[in-house]
């Protein structure tokens, strides 16, 4: 921590929150007294492999000074050093959203309605103005000393300048297993519009119920189970409230609920007296019924976005998953094929699995198939001994070829 204040403007104080790479502290603005969050960030993190591409810096500091809503943290400004990177952002007293959760165990009703309120009021107002989140969930959503929510972390988000000109969709694979949506995973292009409000269903779900409607520590399992849309909801929900969310969490995106619908719902309007776009407007709409210490805002911190699924987490490791619209019979075949060609030794294991010998035993890879839905397989291919420089010659020139030779749905995770 520095003696001194940063640029003689705010006293670091307690450290909030630490993640893969940057810190969060508490600190104090000295002319005014005003309590702010300064985010610091080591531009040693920048630009190399394992760090943080600058071009998330860059968006998440244009998207964040367009943003002024009473439930989206603010960024107020952007200081830097030759070493450092400091975002002074609003200091959020209550913590995150998840914390809350995990301490509860869950919300009422009541209580996650209007905190879902809060939250399609903020997304809604993202969405006006051409910005889509793509990492909704707990962890992004802060609580302030007077309940009210906050949405955070935009390193991940897109504008509308990122839409294909030739589907108009958005192509890149990005938010968090648990809560991406369906489409997301296919990679045939989305609506950033459509995938937040399925991260909205999901964050609805897990405040009422206290766990989420999909998972499983199988990550295929858990695919599966997205996929088919396969959740149910515990008993003590409301017939509306299992209405709104078989409708969010609708694995067809075409017919899935919009922000427009969600707004005019019976369930989501109890209660609700006004939803706030900006900070000088209210949207007023009739009533028509009665009615944390902990601290992230760290916007790159490991398990941001489903690259982590997709890239082992031992450095050790080199792994690289693809989605096929093939049978496993068919994968292996042409694998086999290539063996014979390029003299690797393969050994089959049971079901879709191959050990492969490269180069008299200089490389050893594994190869399973994983059969996600009727239509689609997940191909997983990793380096478990060997050249490194030599696995990726022969997964970028050979195995990868041979892999998409077919019609596919390939999951390549590039920088969002």
């Amino acid at each position: 921590m520095p003696e001194k204040p940063i640029f003689g403007k705010y006293e670091l104080g307690k450290l909030l929150g630490c993640g893969a790479f940057a810190k969060v502290y508490h600190a104090r603005e000295i002319n005014n007294g005003r309590n702010v969050a300064i985010k610091v960030i080591n531009k040693s993190n920048l630009s190399n492999k394992d760090g943080i591409p600058d071009k998330h810096i860059e968006r998440e500091v244009s998207v964040m000074r367009q943003l002024q809503h009473p439930y989206i943290v603010r960024l107020y400004e952007v200081l830097a050093t030759k070493t450092k990177i400091y975002f002074v952002m609003e200091y959020v007293k209550g913590g995150e959203l998840f914390n809350q959760i995990a301490n509860k165990g869950r919300f009422c009703e009541d209580l996650s309605r209007k905190c879902f309120q809060q939250l399609i009021s903020a997304v809604n107002y993202c969405h006006s103005r051409g910005i889509y989140h793509r990492d909704l969930k707990p962890e992004n959503v802060l609580i302030d000393e007077n309940g009210d929510l906050k949405v955070t972390d935009f390193g991940l988000s897109a504008t509308t300048d990122q839409i294909q000109s030739f589907d108009g969709l958005l192509h890149t694979v990005c938010g968090s297993p648990a809560y991406v949506a369906p489409e997301v995973l296919t990679i045939k292009g989305y609506d950033g519009a459509k995938t937040d409000v399925w991260s909205c269903g999901i964050i609805l779900y897990v405040m009422i119920a206290g766990y989420f409607p999909f998972y499983d520590q199988n990550l295929m399992l858990m695919y599966k189970k997205i996929y088919k849309g396969e959740f149910r909801c515990p008993k003590w929900m409301s017939p509306d409230l299992k209405r709104i969310l078989s409708r969010l969490l609708d694995i067809n995106p075409a017919t899935r609920i919009t922000i427009e619908e969600i707004i005019r719902d019976p369930w989501f309007r109890k209660g609700l007296k006004f939803i706030k776009f900006s900070e000088e407007e209210e949207i007023k709409i009739n009533s028509s019924s009665n009615c944390l210490n902990a601290f992230d805002i760290i916007s790159f911190s490991q398990g941001l976005d489903i690259s982590g699924l997709f890239k082992s987490n031992n450095p050790v490791d080199d792994l690289e998953r693809i989605v096929v619209e093939e049978s496993p019979e068919s994968v292996i075949e042409r694998i086999e094929e290539l063996a014979k060609e390029e003299n690797f030794i393969l050994k089959r294991k049971k079901e879709w699995r191959i050990d492969m010998k490269v180069q008299n035993g200089k490389l050893t890879m594994n190869l399973n198939v994983y059969r996600l839905t009727e239509q689609l397989n997940v191909v997983e291919v990793r380096k478990s001994d060997g050249d490194g420089g030599l696995y990726k010659d022969v997964w970028k020139n050979k195995l990868k070829p041979v892999i998409l030779s077919q019609r596919r749905v390939e999951l390549q995770v590039s920088d969002c």
